[in-house]
């Protein structure tokens, strides 16, 4: 019995992946260019380079994607593995799964393992995992974003100050939400590994702000 509880809470985890996995981005630019995104701008498959390449619209319809393939896992798997797996508790179910969404997204076995950067599709998970916390985060990347109109720096300190937020919101019951805490650390440090080149470029002032266009051809 332990042993099939233990392969359905595999398997939901491998579905999450596979959700996350779908490369809206990558698709988006073959189908409606017939170009291959990682060509082009900062060669990434996220929202933000597509928008840069490829014009708003597409950029955003790609974010909304992106984000909500972070959101169904949590929403709709989690729920099911709570209940079919009685000793998985619903918020673990939901971290599980949020984490499979998300290493799809980065590590997604369609494109041989080189995903985006996960900021979209971390936004998804976190809006049904712990909103509040969500919101904390949104409101610096909007204010840094704001100001200095870089899309990746906005990203990296909005994780950075997502794990803090998570250990304010929950101190009172530290203990119950363990496992949620030490999601919120390995998800900011992925984020944050994730944007290397972005660090060096905005180091040596060459990272592209939000609103410049840098068409396909």
């Amino acid at each position: 019995m332990m042993v099939t509880k233990v392969l359905l809470v595999v398997a939901f985890f491998l579905a999450s992946y596979l959700v996350g996995a779908l490369p809206f981005g990558y698709l988006a630019a073959k189908l409606l260019k017939g170009i291959d995104i990682r060509q082009f701008g900062s060669q990434n498959v996220g929202a933000t380079n597509v928008a840069r390449v490829m014009g708003k619209p597409v950029g955003s319809v790609v974010l909304i994607l992106d984000v909500a393939k972070g959101l169904a896992p949590v929403l709709v798997f989690a729920p099911v593995a709570a209940r079919l797996v009685p000793e998985f508790s619903l918020l673990n179910a939901k971290v599980l799964c949020g984490l499979g969404a998300i290493l799809g997204h980065v590590f997604t076995v369609f494109l041989r393992f080189r995903g985006g950067k996960g900021v979209a599709t971390t936004c998804g998970v976190l809006l049904g995992l712990d909103w509040k916390a969500l919101l904390v985060s949104l409101a610096v990347w909007l204010l840094l974003v704001g100001i200095w109109r870089y899309v990746s720096l906005g990203s990296i300190l909005a994780a950075a100050v997502f794990p803090v937020t998570v250990i304010v919101l929950h101190w009172g019951n530290l203990k119950s939400a363990g496992f949620l805490i030490f999601f919120a650390v390995g998800i900011a440090s992925l984020v944050i590994a994730r944007h290397r080149g972005n660090i060096k470029r905005l180091l040596a002032g060459t990272e592209s702000k939000l609103g410049e266009h840098r068409p396909a051809a």
